[in-house]
């Protein structure tokens, strides 16, 4: 691989989306951004990762002072909005995507970095039983609770990305590619995705 290639992947939840985008990383040689994103947050901003924890890809407002034993905190100026942290986290994304290739992870990526011509933005799903299943083997939990926890995750990323972005989560029409991942599987669905790339003219081998 040469020149600089960013891979957004947005994924329905139980979708094996996070999976596919550690395939890509170990594929392509370079980094994945999922949880690890909250991290680089907190560090850039100086608060602890609970905060960003608590708040990854939801929109509410909680108060400062439920991560600090040690100091008590009454006015409104210290209570964080969505608005903050999501600026906060966006500005971490566009440092990591003008420093280096790498595989992103949700929270918006697509729309953050929608001016870079060296973007891929992918969306991964899956059919509901299969996900449900998926759920259930990896939480062990009943199919009642997967089914009930995949409708509330769904509904929550799609509410975080439709507020920030003005679009439509998982809409065909916002990402250059969707793909079933149970078609071709973990590994078989990344290697669509580079074959994808090359051919857009967006990742070029070596050699080439």
């Amino acid at each position: 691989m040469k020149d600089k290639i960013i891979i957004n992947v947005g994924r329905q939840f139980g979708s094996g989306g996070r999976d596919v985008a550690t395939a890509l990383g170990e594929k392509l040689g370079i980094r994945v951004y999922d949880n690890e994103l909250i991290t680089k947050a907190a560090e850039s901003s100086g608060f602890s990762p609970d905060v960003f924890k608590k708040k990854d890809e939801k929109r509410n407002m909680f108060p400062i002072s439920s991560f600090f034993a040690t100091q008590t905190f009454g006015s409104p100026k210290n209570f964080l909005n969505g608005e903050n942290l999501f600026q906060i986290q966006s500005s971490v994304i566009r440092d990591i995507a003008e420093k280096e290739s790498a595989v992103l992870v949700g929270r918006c990526a697509d729309y953050i970095l929608r001016d870079m011509d060296c973007t891929v933005d992918v969306f991964i799903t899956a059919p509901f039983d299969i996900r449900v299943k998926r759920i259930m083997e990896r939480s062990g939990i009943s199919m009642e609770k997967a089914k009930d926890l995949i409708e509330k995750t769904d509904r929550k990323r799609e509410t975080y990305y439709n507020y920030y972005t003005f679009g439509s989560w998982g809409v065909a029409s916002n990402y250059d590619l969707c793909v079933d991942s149970s078609i071709l599987g973990i590994g078989g669905t990344a290697d669509f995705i580079i074959d994808f790339a090359i051919r857009a003219g967006i990742l070029h081998k070596e050699g080439k």
